[in-house]
């Protein structure tokens, strides 16, 4: 226990003294553990680049108290399969984007990216299962919060703050998460049906007791995945069966396809990123669009794929950016470019109401005040200088 205390201290004073040189240098970290989330946002500003894929091990298991607490380089696939040893999962099934890096997806990148796959819609989000987190901050200062149970606490919860920050915070050192068993049975079924009439017909279904548990719909058809208990599964297969007709999908091709939509391996998102690769010049962009659920069809030129019951839709088009912007904005959502060639914050700045703007900004401020982690990856902030 002493070397490891003595190995932990090592580490933190290693890079308390980076951070702390960084700042007294004017220069700017970028935080970086499998590198599987490097294409998204802008990248180019972290001059230096801090490491955490060294920093790994899970720290404490409690498999019938649903917690699992790791060090955030961790790799995913080492935390899920220690949780499928025990029959558990994590519910948001955090994508891995196997093709975007040789490395693998970390657990201190799964909460920093904030992204969720199909059962986010659900199961609740990443930050719906961070219990707690250990940051250090722009001072190169160790904070803790939260803890590993959940309740009900007076004050911020910081630890949730962290979930989509993108490294612009601090430096996650470990995170507590939630998780939950495996669902009892599942049952995927394939409707045809156009993109108005899915958005409708799936909403509708999702406030009647059927246990939806995530939705795809692409180039006409619709795909619905139900989990829950068996008798509760097997009568709603048969009431939509009924309703709308369709088919039911073999578990292997079912599994094959919901894991595609959540780490970007299908069909859709394979021809979206070549596009994006061939069309570069003429700016095609993946776009990330988060909107109402029951928001009616964008209507943007280029293929769509829409999930969580069309809350979350991706669109790849040559539209320009001013254009998508608006059109997310009007269906009152947003919009963030999610794989492009060209380099851009996940967020435009410009597009936040100002009292959202200076919110972020004093949030950076107080957890970064010398800018070392503001790399403008999550969006464009004013110098650091301006904020106070």
């Amino acid at each position: 226990m002493a070397d490891l205390a003595e190995n932990t201290n090592q580490q933190w004073r290693q890079w308390a003294d980076q951070i702390r040189a960084a700042a007294a240098d004017s220069r700017r970290i970028r935080v970086r553990g499998g590198g599987s989330k490097d294409f998204l946002g802008d990248t180019l500003q972290g001059d230096i680049i801090l490491e955490t894929r060294a920093w790994s091990g899970v720290e404490a298991y409690e498999p019938t108290e649903l917690i699992v607490r790791a060090r955030a380089g961790t790799p995913l696939s080492e935390v899920e399969a220690l949780l499928a040893s025990k029959g558990q999962y994590f519910p948001f099934e955090p994508p891995r984007y196997g093709w975007a890096s040789e490395s693998v997806a970390t657990l201190g990148g799964v909460v920093a990216a904030g992204l969720s796959g199909p059962g986010r819609v659900s199961r609740g989000a990443v930050r719906d299962h961070v219990l707690g987190c250990t940051l250090m901050n722009g001072r190169g200062e160790v904070l803790r919060f939260g803890g590993s149970v959940m309740k009900n606490v007076a004050g911020f919860d910081l630890s949730r703050l962290m979930a989509g920050s993108m490294g612009t915070l601090g430096v996650l050192l470990d995170v507590t998460l939630k998780v939950m068993p495996q669902p009892v049975s599942t049952a995927t079924m394939r409707i045809e049906m156009t993109e108005a009439d899915a958005l409708v017909q799936v909403n509708q279904w999702a406030a009647q007791p059927i246990p939806l548990d995530a939705s795809a719909w692409w180039d006409g058809m619709l795909v619905l995945r139900l989990r829950g208990a068996r008798a509760a599964v097997a009568s709603s297969v048969q009431r939509l069966y009924r309703e709308r007709g369709g088919e039911l999908i073999a578990p292997p091709l079912a599994d094959g396809f919901w894991q595609g939509v959540r780490d970007h391996s299908d069909e859709f998102f394979v021809r979206a990123r070549q596009a994006v690769a061939k069309g570069g010049g003429h700016g095609v962009t993946l776009w990330r669009v988060s909107v109402p659920p029951t928001a009616a069809p964008l209507g943007l030129p280029g293929e769509q794929l829409n999930e969580w019951f069309g809350a979350q839709r991706w669109v790849c088009t040559a539209a320009p950016a001013d254009a998508v912007h608006d059109v997310a904005a009007k269906a009152g959502g947003h919009a963030q470019p999610f794989v492009s060639t060209q380099v851009r914050p996940l967020t435009d700045a410009s597009e936040m109401a100002p009292v959202l703007r200076r919110l972020h900004e004093r949030v950076q401020q107080a957890f970064d005040p010398d800018g070392v982690f503001a790399t403008g990856r999550k969006w464009s902030m004013a110098e650091p200088a301006l904020l106070s």
